[in-house]
């Protein structure tokens, strides 16, 4: 990955609370996994940004490298990586996901 990518992946963290790296957008997911990660945020309320990594394909693959995560969709709360789809929804049918936003202070519908 050069360095390009991986400034523009820290920046996109740096400059979100809340960052989803997903497959189109959260207006049309472009695949039922980013789809899914999007509409839990929905459904909290939580304002997100949803980087298209389609978009560009250098971005694509640097993500995974970055994180060192293998798949798309991939969340960050406050600069810390959660998970991808598996890990999120575990996250929000416990509550954890509520309780990671409450506790990094990220407003969201309780």
């Amino acid at each position: 990955m050069d360095d390009n990518i991986k400034n523009l992946i820290q920046d996109y963290i740096d400059k979100n609370e809340v960052c989803l790296f997903m497959k189109g957008t959260p207006d049309a997911p472009q695949c039922g996994f980013s789809m899914a990660v999007s509409n839990m945020l929905k459904i909290l309320e939580v304002n997100f940004e949803g980087v298209n990594v389609l978009e560009n394909q250098s971005l694509r693959e640097g993500i995974k490298i970055f994180s060192d995560w293998p798949t798309i969709p991939q969340l960050y709360i406050k600069k810390e990586f959660i998970g991808g789809c598996d890990i999120v929804k575990e996250m929000y049918e416990t509550g954890e996901l509520k309780k990671i936003l409450s506790d990094k202070s990220i407003a969201f519908k309780k």
